[in-house]
């Protein structure tokens, strides 16, 4: 990589775009009467002042993350879910019609739809039949118009963590922005890709509370990139993107961080015991290696099978249209009892 000049990748409205001053910008204390807000209230007893405009900037919350993650606060931007950042990045830096992405399928369907809502074509360079990168391909499908980059690690719908070495190749090879989206990362093995921040000033990486800490309902995504970025990301975002109820059990989750930790290894507890019993049903060709609350694995008439598993009433997600994902389900990891369910209803199934 070149040095990297994030000045000359951002759309040049976006560089001069002065940014909305919300009124908590100047206070957030004292007697209120700046933000045009109902004085009374809601109509019902309320405890968290829900009259009131959330704080625009998060800050508790984002020194949380920012512990959590061992990076600074500056690196920590907060999104209505990891989508808002996705959009973001390509409102940001891909002028509509003229500027290009590029994506790694299978991989998750966000990026494309977001994509073309921005009126942004996507260019696609398919990982190899192990769900890995293969850098050298990527990096030559890069024209002079491509901007970002969008890698899944752990990916989705694959379950498998990409070779650190290969996304390392990709960001330092790329003059433009590398986005890593890491929704699975407290799942795997492998060290969040965060840990480079000072390394790489073009990465942006994904994660969530989506997924680990169980909150996928407050929708809460997270960006961690280098601050320059970040600050670009405020910027453009609406004041308010964060409510309060959100920031609340966010931050709540943040205390318990022992309950996580602990539900995640029952979830992986769950995923071993999963896999034992696929693996000795005669009729599963493959089930593949994963770093994920959820796996993928191959049977014939796949297709079928998601069909009558749903009459069941247990339902998987069908995955067969996907490259090098032919006749495949993908199976999220559910309690021991819904897991009990599914095994149930799969041997009904392969019965008929």
């Amino acid at each position: 990589m070149e040095k990297f000049n994030l000045e000359q990748l951002i759309r040049p409205n976006i560089l001069t775009l002065k940014p909305y001053r919300s009124a908590r910008d100047d206070f957030d204390s004292g007697i209120l009467l700046d933000a045009n807000e109902n004085s009374i209230g809601p109509p019902f007893s309320d405890e968290h002042e829900l009259n009131r405009y959330p704080m625009p900037y998060q800050e508790e919350l984002r020194s949380v993350i920012a512990a959590y993650r061992s990076v600074d606060q500056k690196n920590v931007f907060l999104g209505v879910g990891s989508d808002e950042a996705i959009d973001l990045l390509f409102r940001i830096f891909c002028v509509p019609g003229k500027d290009r992405v590029l994506t790694t399928p299978p991989t998750y369907g966000m990026y494309k739809v977001s994509a073309g809502v921005n009126d942004v074509p996507v260019d696609e360079v398919l990982l190899n039949s192990d769900f890995q990168l293969e850098p050298g391909k990527i990096l030559g499908g890069v024209s002079e118009n491509t901007k970002i980059i969008f890698l899944c690690s752990p990916n989705n719908p694959s379950a498998n963590s990409l070779r650190r070495e290969d996304i390392l190749r990709v960001i330092h090879g790329f003059d433009g922005i590398v986005v890593v989206d890491e929704a699975y990362i407290d799942f795997s093995t492998q060290e969040s890709i965060a840990s480079e921040l000072n390394n790489c000033p073009n990465l942006v990486v994904l994660q969530t509370l989506s997924k680990a800490f169980g909150l996928a309902g407050i929708r809460l995504g997270i960006a961690l990139a280098s601050p320059e970025i970040i600050e670009v990301m405020m910027k453009v975002k609406a004041p308010y993107n964060i409510n309060k109820l959100t920031s609340e059990v966010a931050i709540r989750a943040f205390k318990n961080l022992d309950s996580v930790r602990q539900n995640v290894l029952r979830i992986l507890n769950e995923r071993a015991k999963v896999i034992e019993r696929l693996s000795n049903l005669p009729q599963i060709e493959k089930i593949y290696p994963t770093d994920a609350n959820f796996l993928i694995f191959r049977i014939p008439n796949a297709l079928e099978i998601y069909n009558q598993l749903a009459e069941e009433g247990v339902i998987v997600r069908y995955r067969g249209n996907e490259p090098h994902c032919e006749n495949c389900l993908r199976l999220t990891i559910g309690t021991p009892d819904e897991n009990e369910h599914f095994f149930n209803a799969l041997q009904k199934v392969l019965k008929n």
